[in-house]
């Protein structure tokens, strides 16, 4: 499972649509071709019964300041996408996988953005992972 979480991390920026098979096949749950960023936090918040407004005092900036409701309601209209750190934060008060939310959000997780993986190691993982995507 492990190899599969990094082959869809590292091709991040090519397809969207099949990153979201292999993180569906990689961490469960349901999607259609309608998931996005926005969509998938506002469920989750519903689903635990909070309000925008609880939500949003629960998630705090870079900064230490707490985002506001407007800024919450803007991320759930897939009109504003936030920072790794608030993407973090939603994650873990919302149970799902951050690695996940940084594909929506088209980012690549921290811990992998720093150059970690040499030219080599890309293409190999990259060649492995659309043979996974295609079958």
């Amino acid at each position: 499972m492990e190899e599969i979480r990094a082959l869809a991390l590292v091709a991040y920026g090519q397809n969207m649509r099949k990153l979201r098979k292999i993180a569906y096949l990689t961490w469960g749950g349901s999607l259609s071709n309608e998931t996005t960023f926005g969509k998938l936090i506002s469920d989750h918040r519903k689903a635990k019964g909070w309000s925008q407004k609880q939500l949003a005092a629960m998630v705090a900036k870079e900064d230490g300041e707490f985002i506001s409701p407007q800024y919450l309601n803007d991320i759930e209209r897939d009109r504003r996408l936030p920072s790794s750190e608030v993407i973090l934060a939603l994650a873990e008060l919302l149970d799902l996988s951050a690695d996940y939310l940084q594909i929506l959000a088209g980012r690549m997780p921290n811990d992998l953005v720093v150059g970690k993986l040499k030219e080599a190691d890309v293409t190999r993982l990259m060649v492995a992972f659309r043979k996974k995507i295609s079958k």
